[in-house]
């Protein structure tokens, strides 16, 4: 009967349409609770005590643990990049030193151990060690200063100060000469130094992972860095 017809037809569309929204919000409610990433905030200058005597002249370190350390940031897409959120992970194993002498920084060399990169998803910290950046094979990224900065003015304590630093950046076993912006701050007992670099995978030989195109990585991510250097 014709009127029957119509119904069953309706109730079919209408039950695939709600079979559409349950499967969207399910996949949503998934993404929420088990994919997506609290990321932690881009790295910026604290403004610590600024405290009696030292001169900046002389060589800086920064030594593995404390407040010092690296990390990336990259876009995860989830569903064919239906939705994307930041994921973050970071290491406080980091080393470096540079020289300040009068208004020029020279002899700066930063290494971080990408093996002990850490986030908040167990998951995502293996995916990198045996893909991607597969930090298991390559442990090391390096910065290399390959060209003196000259400072505008001597630097004041609590004063900060912006700059560029070019080097030969390290990672994933390829080296790139990189320019990366800075910003810096002395208090009289340690520099502080913080900056980011634009990484695209292609350019060090990195294939963003992907689990199944159910989640995957962009092209693109961010090094950050926060390093704390006290007197050698």
């Amino acid at each position: 009967m014709p009127g029957r017809r119509s119904n069953e037809r309706g109730g079919i569309v209408s039950f695939l349409m709600f079979a559409v929204v349950v499967a969207v919000a399910g996949g949503a409610a998934f993404w929420w609770f088990f994919v997506r990433s609290d990321a932690a905030p881009p790295p910026k200058i604290e403004n610590t005590d600024v405290v009696a005597g030292g001169t900046l002249a002389g060589t800086w370190t920064v030594t593995p643990g404390g407040r010092s350390f690296v990390q990336y940031r990259v876009k995860e897409q989830f569903a064919g990049a239906a939705i994307e959120s930041d994921a973050t992970g970071m290491t406080n194993d980091v080393t470096g030193t540079m020289t300040v002498k009068g208004t020029t920084v020279s002899g700066t060399k930063v290494t971080a151990n990408l093996a002990t990169l850490h986030s908040d998803k167990g998951r995502r910290d293996r995916t990198i060690r045996d893909s991607g950046l597969q930090s298991s094979q390559f442990p090391t990224a390096t910065f290399v200063q390959t060209q003196a900065i000259a400072l505008a003015q001597t630097p004041q304590k609590g004063e900060k100060l912006t700059t560029d630093a070019t080097g030969d950046f390290t990672l994933h076993g390829i080296t790139k000469r990189v320019t990366i912006p800075l910003e810096g701050r002395w208090d009289g007992g340690t520099v502080q130094v913080v900056g980011g670099l634009p990484v695209r995978f292609e350019d060090y030989g990195i294939t963003p992972p992907d689990i199944g195109g159910f989640v995957s990585v962009a092209g693109t991510g961010r090094m950050e860095l926060q390093l704390f250097f006290t007197k050698a």
